[in-house]
């Protein structure tokens, strides 16, 4: 990644931090998360495939109804809360940006997603096939909006949801997945 944020290719990127969690108890979670102020804003499937790519990580991304989209990011595999940069691309800024030979696929997640919002804060209480249920939480980073104060909100939520919640995850679900096929 090159200074100023911006990804390896020169486009700038977006930066949020994000915790993702074991979803023990889905139906508690949505009921912590309407007595917080929470409004849930779509419940979609989503399946993501995986490229392996020379720096950072790949994502082609299918959601029902809605036009593909494409993430390259940059995540540390660390744990709880942690940093990405991303920038998303339409299929056709994709095509220009990586060709149009495919590219090897790493690993194929597909998932059952209901999307909330409380406050700056994006919710996903994810049923991801052959994993089990999980959420994250994200916060984006903006000059109104500064890394301390998302750290904080993410925290704050977590708290709110502990008793609907497992274990924090160190990756993401195609590191989940992959260390399972293994």
């Amino acid at each position: 990644m090159k200074a100023g944020g911006e990804t390896a290719d020169s486009r700038p990127g977006v930066e949020n931090l994000e915790l993702k969690a074991e979803l023990r108890d889905p139906d508690l979670a949505e009921g912590l998360l309407v007595r917080a102020g929470a409004l849930r804003v779509a419940r979609v499937a989503q399946s993501d495939t995986h490229y392996r790519v020379g720096d950072g990580r790949l994502i082609r991304r299918r959601t029902q109804d809605e036009p593909v989209e494409w993430i390259r990011y940059h995540r540390p595999v660390s744990a709880p809360i942690r940093p990405s940069r991303f920038t998303i691309y339409t299929d056709e800024e994709a095509r220009v940006r990586f060709g149009v030979r495919p590219l090897p696929v790493w690993m194929i997640v597909n998932k059952r997603r209901a999307m909330w919002v409380h406050d700056a804060l994006r919710v996903h209480l994810d049923e991801v096939v052959g994993l089990g249920r999980f959420i994250e939480i994200e916060a984006l980073v903006t000059a109104k909006r500064p890394a301390d104060v998302c750290r904080s909100a993410i925290g704050a939520l977590r708290d709110r949801l502990a008793p609907a919640l497992g274990e924090v995850l160190a990756g993401g679900y195609a590191d989940l997945a992959a260390r399972e096929a293994a």
